[in-house]
């Protein structure tokens, strides 16, 4: 019984630092001890979730659309994205990769800087003549099976009632089992809060009835968010369109709700 009350007044001294030492294996046998938060509990805590008149949005269904055919890399999303969140240097919850296919078939991939300032310098590595070049953004898929979400030990990750994947930084104790666990590799460890994050699609804007911020500054309508229960909506028409519209990794399971208009086969 002593013992019980040592570990409990841990946890109420240093409730994050109390889950660490247990994830590290210093206090053998408590993992039953923590009980993950339910959804509807963590998300109160979420930023921009408190506002009682905020846009509800329960009974929507978003999807996210990147057309690869048109997206010209300059990078205005990404640029976006670092001045809504803050994003560390050398972090990003969204980037744009470019891709090269040579006259030999040689496929390369890079994305300087995640691809912030654009590119407009042309690669001097390159033997054989190009074929072709094409950009593909990347951000968070926002799945219906999301792994990140089955690996959590303590519940920071979490699915809401809406479709979104989000993380609660309160209960997010870096273990990184989210990151190592996400098949599309876009969670990373912040330098700044020590706790994982990600794209959210703009979660706080959505439920305000805004866009996502890289939608609503990308030149050329690349990047499409909507309502798939909504008939009129662009998402829907494109998803029920004869367009050769796919996802990242299908074979995974995880089912992502981001979807890629004119998916190349050389996209990892």
């Amino acid at each position: 019984m002593d013992e019980l009350k040592k570990i409990e007044q841990e946890i109420n001294q240093d409730r994050r630092g109390f889950i660490k030492k247990m994830l590290k294996g210093a206090i053998g046998g408590s993992l039953l001890l923590v009980m993950p938060a339910t959804a509807s509990e963590i998300s109160k805590q979420i930023p921009g979730m408190e506002d009682e008149n905020e846009l509800f949005i329960k009974d929507k269904k978003f999807a996210f659309v990147v057309d690869i055919t048109g997206c010209i890399g300059c990078g205005s999303c990404c640029i976006a994205d670092k001045n809504e969140y803050q994003v560390p240097d050398g972090h990003y919850r969204t980037w744009v990769e470019r891709y090269i296919i040579d006259e030999e078939d040689n496929v390369y991939v890079d994305s300087p800087d995640g691809g912030l300032g654009g590119y407009t310098e042309p690669r001097t590595d390159i033997e054989h003549d190009i074929r072709d070049t094409f950009f593909a953004p990347k951000l968070c898929n926002m799945c219906e099976k999301p792994s990140c979400v089955q690996v959590c030990p303590v519940g920071a990750t979490f699915r809401t009632d809406d479709g979104f994947i989000l993380i609660d930084s309160d209960r997010c104790v870096a273990c990184s089992y989210c990151v190592q666990a996400c098949p599309y590799s876009v969670r990373f460890i912040s330098p700044v809060t020590h706790t994982a994050e990600k794209c959210t699609w703009c979660y706080h804007r959505v439920r305000k009835g805004m866009l996502p911020a890289c939608v609503n500054v990308c030149p050329v309508g690349a990047r499409k968010f909507g309502d798939l229960n909504d008939r009129e909506s662009e998402v829907f028409q494109l998803l029920h369109q004869p367009n050769v519209i796919s996802v990242l990794k299908p074979s995974m399971g995880n089912k992502p709700s981001l979807h890629y208009l004119g998916l190349r086969r050389e996209v990892i």
